[in-house]
């Protein structure tokens, strides 16, 4: 079984990381999901794959975060949840805590491993020390233990050391453009 998407959301079941692999699924079907979820919870028969019209939820709860697979297709579920379990497992050993902060943080890692853990819907490298030599970027590591203080309160900017001044404030962008083409 091939999963369609993988999206990972949080508590209140808004998409921090979404990745289409076969597009068979449309990106809306996920607000489906935690409807479903509240639905399920309430009559007290909360399954762990859900079903709204023909698209299958597969999913699985880490911490904050809801970790949902999707397809239109029957097959080996056991396989998803396997796959879902092991990119909790590596993205622990990346950011060492999964959580919402962490993804946030670190969201271009995580559509790297997204396209290299997954291909077309189907696993391909799931192996930590491997990935690690194929995604050189060093994750931001949540810190636990220190207590922060929320930066509204602050009004500090979370990126921009202070006392900096500059002359002239630019931005440099690069844009990169990519076509893949299938010619038959």
């Amino acid at each position: 079984m091939a999963a369609s998407a993988l999206f990972i959301l949080d508590l209140k079941g808004k998409p921090l990381i979404s990745r289409n692999y076969k597009g068979d699924v449309g990106l809306g079907e996920i607000e489906h999901f935690m409807g479903l979820v509240l639905q399920r919870e309430e009559e007290g028969a909360l399954t762990p794959l859900l079903t709204h019209g023909k698209v299958h939820f597969l999913w699985i709860k880490h911490a904050n975060l809801y970790l949902v697979a999707t397809t239109k297709k029957n097959g080996n579920a056991s396989l998803v949840y396997s796959f879902l379990y092991k990119v909790v497992e590596v993205f622990c050993e990346y950011f060492k805590e999964l959580e919402e902060e962490s993804i946030r943080d670190n969201f271009v890692i995580v559509y790297e491993l997204l396209d290299e853990l997954m291909d077309f819907g189907f696993p391909q490298t799931t192996d930590s020390k491997i990935l690690q030599e194929y995604i050189t970027q060093e994750g931001n590591k949540l810190e636990t233990g220190k207590s922060r203080v929320p930066t509204t309160v602050t009004n500090a900017v979370s990126w921009r050391s202070e006392g900096i001044k500059y002359k002239k404030n630019e931005v440099f962008i690069d844009v990169i453009e990519s076509v893949n083409l299938l010619v038959r």
